[in-house]
């Protein structure tokens, strides 16, 4: 069955069902995970059980949105211990999606600002994850070396190479950090597309439109052997296997006949 984008304005069932039900749950949820894991972070030095309370509430999210989430190519994501896994950037839902199928523990470097949210930030900071400002340079820097001592140390690594969510669905220019801590690091980069996330929660609203969403692993992108002057060669492949990977899973989405491979983690 054909996605549909979502109608402007919303059919007033959705904004509803948002603002009675789905919201007032999400909030709620957030809170209380966000509590359990800034408890746990009293004694949870290693942030592991803080990450599966992350990944809990990452889940319970997706499913109070009512969407349906898919994941093609799952079996990449268990061929290398270390990586810097890189995705396109659509939705405030992106960062569940991630949470509830990446199936092992990592540290997310995102944008400063998300610290400053209640609950969220708190979380963020107390497990460990790396903020970056880009709007200071020296900051850049600094949280780019956390980031690589983080990858040395055994600690996959998660980005959003765009830096901030698309505008109208489709994949922006993205940044070259997440090439570049591949490549200092010389650990596999590994590409993932995020496909009708988009059209649950749009950037600048706030009501949920359910359907099929899909988020694909590509196969990992050697960087050995790599140096950081060719970081822009690595982006631009990177740029590409992630929008092969997003028509690939649109073609899934358009097949009438619903037989894939994937994996359901709904």
């Amino acid at each position: 069955m054909i996605r549909r984008r979502p109608p402007d304005p919303l059919p007033r069932f959705y904004r509803w069902r948002t603002n009675i039900v789905q919201a007032p749950l999400f909030f709620c949820y957030t809170g209380l995970c966000g509590s359990c894991s800034l408890f746990a972070s009293l004694w949870d030095k290693s942030g592991s059980l803080q990450h599966r309370i992350a990944q809990t509430w990452a889940r319970g999210c997706v499913r109070i949105s009512g969407a349906l989430l898919t994941v093609l190519g799952a079996e990449n994501l268990h061929k290398h211990s270390v990586a810097v896994y890189a995705a396109n950037h659509t939705s405030y839902m992106d960062t569940p999606v991630i949470f509830s199928t990446l199936p092992f523990q990592f540290r997310i470097l995102a944008k400063k600002e998300l610290w400053t949210m209640p609950f969220i930030g708190w979380h963020l900071n107390r497990s460990g994850q790396i903020p970056i400002d880009t709007a200071n340079p020296n900051a850049t820097v600094s949280s780019l070396g956390a980031a690589v001592r983080a990858l040395r140390s055994g600690m996959p690594l998660f980005v959003f190479p765009e830096g901030s969510r698309t505008p109208d669905g489709t994949v922006q220019p993205f940044l070259a950090g997440a090439a570049f801590l591949a490549i200092r690091a010389q650990v596999p980069l590994i590409p993932i597309a995020l496909t009708g996330v988009y059209d649950l929660l749009p950037i600048h609203t706030r009501h949920f439109y359910p359907g099929e969403i899909i988020m694909s692993v590509g196969e990992p992108i050697s960087t050995k052997g790599l140096t950081v002057r060719q970081t822009d060669e690595l982006n631009a492949q990177l740029r590409q296997a992630v929008e092969r990977l997003r028509q690939e899973a649109s073609a899934t989405i358009l097949d009438v006949s619903g037989t894939s491979s994937a994996v359901s983690t709904s």
